[in-house]
């Protein structure tokens, strides 16, 4: 039997407990859960009991001086990848961390450059890849874009609400009310350094890279902006051989649940891929094929069978098996960096039109008011809205770790 994958934790945060240690942890025939570096003491030793993590340390810095690691997982906020990324560059094989890669284009293509460098192997967090239904889907596009069967592909959409991503897992969530100590935040490039459009920046970031990483998947190739409307809910996009692609960003929103769906069409036939959401656990996403070879043959629908492995649990497997050398990171610096540059160019040219800052001041009021009646409704539900008070502790800097 192969080693195990000795893996080291920087952050036990909101993600970093709920989306990453506790699935670790659920691998352990794998991997060994070996260090946790989390300043917040109190909230190590209970994360580090709970998850069977041998050792607790204050800081990165005690860890990588004190451990020989074959991969570490740092679940930080992104607007700190700056900051600690090229130390963990320099100190680890394979580094895994949240999306986005960056706040800014130019400072993720210099983390791009550090991670080469420094010969690590850097995978970004877009679990929506690991989902099952997401690797069947790809499985089904690729097959019929090579066989032909149906026909050309010639269009792909995404769209999605602003939903319940948590799936309730908060409630497994370890806060003993401890805040962390200040670290220094990446600032906005100069460009989009005012109130405003530093927000904007922000939130398109933390919100776009998403599907546009999932778009390029299915494509197969690099994908450019041709058209967004002013309010920012409709982009539209040429892929290189000029395919058209769109997303819809937010027609409605929900309280409760989760809606997002990744239709792929054909000439005559079509995938329906509706992720799971972002927390789920023991559920994947769910997939609908649909086939119409014409010549009087009837059409055929189905829904394949996919296994009860939720995407942040399939993620990590995917991690361990980059650890070992058996596959590449499904997303790599470098790919998240591109998308880094399509949300630059979505803001650029929403702000070239008339009227961009009017709605763009009201795309705030707009996730200021979500973001109260979604405490509201933690409040209400769980008698305390701590928990989601840590999923995002500023509007501005933003952090879902």
């Amino acid at each position: 039997m192969a080693a195990k994958v000795r893996i080291g934790f920087v952050g036990a945060g909101f993600m970093g407990q709920l989306a990453h240690i506790r699935n670790y942890a659920l691998l352990h025939q794998e991997c060994e859960l070996v260090a946790l570096a989390e300043p917040r003491q109190r909230t190590a030793e209970l994360v580090a009991a709970r998850y069977g993590i041998r050792r607790v340390y204050r800081d990165h810095r005690e860890l990588l001086a004190s451990e020989k690691l074959d991969g570490i997982v740092a679940a930080q906020r992104y607007t700190h990848h700056a900051a600690v990324l090229p130390e963990l560059y320099r100190n680890v094989p394979y580094l895994f961390t949240e999306k986005p890669l960056a706040l800014g284009a130019a400072t993720g293509d210099r983390l791009v450059q550090l991670a080469r460098e420094a010969g690590c192997v850097h995978m970004l967090g877009y679990h929506r890849r690991s989902d099952p239904a997401t690797v069947e889907a790809k499985r089904m596009v690729d097959a019929w874009k090579a066989s032909g069967e149906l026909g050309a592909l010639r269009y792909l959409r995404i769209c999605y609400s602003d939903g319940d991503w948590t799936a309730n897992a908060r409630a497994a969530f370890i806060d003993t009310g401890e805040e962390p100590p200040p670290s220094p935040a990446e600032e906005p490039p100069p460009e989009f350094a005012d109130d405003l459009t530093s927000w904007a920046l922000w939130n398109a970031t933390d919100k776009l890279v998403h599907p546009l990483n999932l778009l390029r998947h299915f494509l197969g190739e690099s994908h450019r902006l041709v058209f967004v409307d002013v309010s920012g809910r409709l982009l539209v996009f040429a892929s290189e051989s000029g395919i058209t692609a769109t997303i819809e960003v937010t027609p409605y929103r929900r309280t409760v649940g989760f809606d997002e769906e990744l239709l792929v069409a054909f000439e005559r036939g079509c995938v329906r891929l509706r992720p799971a959401a972002n927390l789920s656990v023991n559920r994947s996403g769910t997939l609908e094929l649909y086939r119409d070879p014409g010549k009087g043959v009837l059409p055929e629908q189905t829904q394949p069978q996919l296994p009860w492995m939720d995407p942040m649990r399939a993620q990590a497997a995917d991690f361990l098996r980059v650890c070992r050398g058996e596959a590449p990171p499904p997303t790599d610096a470098a790919e998240a960096a591109e998308d880094l540059h399509l949300v630059a160019d979505i803001l650029r040219a929403r702000l070239e039109q008339p009227a961009a800052r009017e709605t763009l001041r009201a795309d705030r009021a707009e996730h200021d008011r979500s973001w109260e009646e979604r405490l509201s409704y933690a409040s209400a539900g769980s008698g305390s809205s701590t928990a989601l008070r840590t999923t995002s502790d500023s509007p501005v800097s933003g952090s879902k770790k």
